[in-house]
This record gives structure tokens, C-alpha cells and sequence, in this order.
């Protein structure tokens, strides 16, 4: 569910037509529903309150501070991949000790920086990198509260992109090899071992993947703890998908998934981290563009939007599907078309639909590509000289722009002419 509506002919956000966003902000611009983000996470919250578990909300799916201030607001906590996350999560006020820092290159100044913030847990990714985060713990003199992510080998039957289970994927230790870590990990004076983690992809439309994963973790626990291994913690990731078309097959509700969890490892005695990002923000948010021109080609009809894929990248980068709406509700009945919707970045692939049936379209309207909160402006960047897209966090009848559009100016800033070019003209 999601709050965007047409009211009296005119898609909303809440109760704040685009239109007036866009007269204010100008486009392209990405639009948040606090109402959407705070269902969502309330969903989940509601869904796991018989179980020992805290919601960490995945930042990478969404970083915006006011997205982040939000949900940690409401009780979420947060899962970063990067010191620059974790930076961010606690500028916007999540507290460290609700903070799971995830993701297999972390440098040793990441880790420092983990520890000295005192975060909650470092999921723990391959050997080497436990032997790094044992030196730099040592070196602090603290222990580090770790989970280690084991690889299950199992297939989430997603796309092969944002697949991260499965033994060929660069994620976690080798289910074989899983024990090994484990107890050599015990014997590690900067490393205190607290539980398993895992994640088997994102956007998993159907909980069967998450049941065999699951499974497989109770087993290893239970080899675990017979080899004296502490186990009292397990971090279950997140993955679970959103609907993008209306032909997609319709995800389980949270609460589904939490009776998959509560039945596979609810008995067995650990706190649990539940890790959804994409579930939470993916229908939260929509990418507000105006129509430049329409082109008609000898075979193709082509609206050329001012978004691109510098703005939204999952169509290029996925061949992701995005539903197109009209800002203005079409007539009831009106004829629909196949046309071509792209944006003006000089590249083939900055397209983000092809035959796609709508109702007529001309230069200036307004078209809201859905269910973009999720994976959009995060991935956002400046190809051909495009400033960031503003981002606005609508709440109710009130609208805030949480991110600015950078002028060139500011773009520029950050570069510097060498001494030898300053003079040259």
C-alpha cells in the first residue's frame, strides 16, 4: 500500500498535489510519503513484537536523513555497508548501539570507526577480514561483537543482480567452511562471537528461499553450539520484494514472513535482527519528471522526459520495470498507446520504457514514475553534467525538500585546477 492518489483529477502525495512540488522545486524530484514509510515500518515492527527482535532499517535502500531520522523516530534501528552509512546514520540520530554494520570490503579504519562508535554489531563477511577486525579490536583493546555471515547456497529466484546467496555470489563464508570460522573465531582475543548472519537477496517475491535458509541456519546453530560455540544472536537480513507491476506475483505481508521465522528459529533462545530496506521505502517515494518534447520516429513515438538515468539508474542497470503515471488522471476510456518513455542522457540504455501502453502524452506534462523510494536517488549521480535530484518528504498537507538541487557552482567546487593549468587560457 502507498499513499500517492488521484484527488479531484490530480495525483497526491498524502494531500499535497505534485503539481504544486514541482512548481516549487522544479523536476525531476523524488517525493517521500512519511504516512507510507511509517505503515511500512510499523508493519514490520507489529509482525515481529512476539519475537526478540529489532528492526534494523537498510539504509542502502534510501539514505536520506530525514527518511532515517523518521523511522529511527518510530524505534527502527539501522544497517549500514559503509563508515560513510554508518556517518550518516548517526548524524541523523540513530543510536550506535542500534546500528548493524554490514558488507564485505570494510577497511580497518571502518572497523575503528565501528568500534569507537560503539555499534551494536560487524557482520563479519570472510577469514581475512576477521583477522583484520580481530587486529584493529586489539589494537583499541575492546572485543568486537560479531556475527558471521555464512553463504546458505540457496537460490532466492531473483533477479541475478541483487542475488546474494547462492555459493558463486562474492557474500559471506562458505556454508562448508562455516564451522572452521567459527570456532577459530572463538579463539580470537579481539573478537567477541554473538551469532549467524545471513541474507539471501532482494526482492524475493515468494517465502520458500527464505524458509530453506532459514532451515539451514537452525541446523548450523544447533552444530554450533555442540561445538561450544556462543550463539544468541541471528541476523535474517531482509529481501523482501515489493510489487512494481501489476501483473508482478503480490509479495507476502510481513507478517508472513515473520510466521516463516517464527516456526524455523523463533525456539531457539536468540535475539533477532530483521533487516528490511526496500520494504520499507520502495512505494514510499515516486521520481516526479515533465515530458521535454514528444518525438515521433517512423516506427517509435518517443517522450522525452527531464529525468534520466543518472536519476534513476534501475531501468538501465536492471531492465527494471517502474509503473508510469500521469500527474493529471486521464479520462475514463481514453485510448492508450505503446510509447517509448526516455530520458535526454547520450546513451542508449537511458530509457526507462519501451512499448509501454499509456494515454497520450505532450511537452510539458507531468508523469510520476512509482515505487521509486527505493534504490533511486541513493544510486543517483552527475553523468553528462546533471546536478542531484532534490529530494521532498511530504507529511500529511506539508512538504519539506530534504535535499536540495546542487547549482554548478557547487558541483564544480570540489574540483581544483593544478598550478601548471591556472594561467594556461
Amino acid at each position: 500500500m502507498h499513499h500517492f492518489s488521484y484527488i479531484d483529477g490530480r495525483l497526491h502525495a498524502e494531500a499535497v498535489p505534485l503539481e504544486a512540488i514541482a512548481a516549487q522545486v522544479g523536476t525531476p524530484c523524488y517525493v517521500y510519503s512519511t504516512a507510507t514509510l511509517t505503515r511500512h515500518y510499523r508493519a514490520f515492527a507489529d509482525a515481529f513484537a512476539d519475537l526478540d527482535a529489532t528492526i534494523c532499517y537498510a539504509m542502502k535502500a534510501n539514505g536520506n536523513r530525514a527518511v532515517l531520522r523518521l523511522l529511527t523516530g518510530l524505534g527502527a534501528g539501522v544497517d549500514v555497508v559503509s563508515g560513510g552509512e554508518m556517518g550518516l546514520a548517526l548524524a541523523a540520530g540513530a543510536p550506535a548501539d542500534r546500528i548493524v554494520f554490514s558488507g564485505v570490503g570494510k577497511t580497518k579504519d571502518e572497523m575503528a570507526a565501528a568500534l569507537n562508535a560503539g555499534v551494536h554489531q560487524i557482520n563479519v563477511e570472510s577469514e581475512p577480514e576477521l583477522d583484520a577486525l580481530d587486529a584493529v579490536a586489539r589494537e583499541l583493546g575492546v572485543r568486537a561483537p560479531v556475527a558471521i555471515r555464512v553463504n546458505p547456497d540457496v537460490d532466492a529466484a531473483t533477479h541475478a543482480k541483487i542475488t546474494t546467496g547462492k555459493a558463486e555470489n562474492k557474500f559471506g563464508i562458505e556454508w562448508t567452511s562455516a564451522r572452521t570460522v567459527f570456532r577459530r573465531a572463538m579463539t580470537l582475543e579481539g573478537i567477541a562471537v554473538h551469532g549467524v548472519a545471513v541474507h539471501i537477496g532482494s526482492q524475493i517475491l515468494d517465502l520458500a528461499p527464505f524458509e530453506a535458509a532459514f532451515r539451514k541456519v537452525r541446523d548450523l546453530v544447533a552444530l554450533l553450539r555442540a561445538d561450544g560455540v556462543t550463539i544468541d544472536r541471528l541476523d535474517l537480513g531482509g529481501g523482501l520484494g515489493v510489487p512494481y507491476h501489476a501483473d508482478d506475483h503480490t509479495p507476502p505481508p510481513p507478517s508472513a514472513y515473520a510466521a516463516v521465522v517464527a516456526r524455523t528459529v523463533g525456539d531457539l533462545g536468540c535475539a533477532l535482527t530483521i533487516e528490511p530496506g526496500r520494504a520499507i521505502a520502495g512505494n514510499a517515494g515516486v521520481l516526479v519528471s515533465r515530458v521535454t518534447y514528444l518525438k515521433e520516429g517512423m516506427t517509435r513515438t518517443f517522450a522525452i522526459v527531464d529525468a534520466a538515468m543518472n536519476d534513476l539508474m534501475r531501468p538501465a542497470l536492471y531492465d527494471a520495470w517502474h509503473d508510469i503515471w500521469p500527474v493529471v488522471e486521464p479520462s475514463a476510456g481514453v485510448e492508450r498507446h505503446p510509447i517509448d518513455v526516455v530520458g535526454p542522457v547520450c546513451e542508449s540504455s537511458d530509457t526507462f520504457a519501451r512499448d509501454r501502453s499509456l494515454p497520450p502524452l505532450a511537452a510539458d506534462d507531468l508523469v510520476a514514475f512509482m515505487t521509486a523510494g527505493a534504490y533511486g536517488a541513493v544510486m543517483s549521480g552527475q553523468y553528462n553534467g546533471r546536478p542531484l535530484v532534490p529530494e521532498v518528504l511530504v507529511d500529511g498537507d506539508r512538504f519539506h525538500v530534504v535535499r536540495r538541487r546542487p547549482t554548478l557552482t557547487e558541483m564544480a567546487s570540489l574540483e581544483d585546477l593544478p598550478p601548471w593549468l591556472t594561467d594556461a587560457r
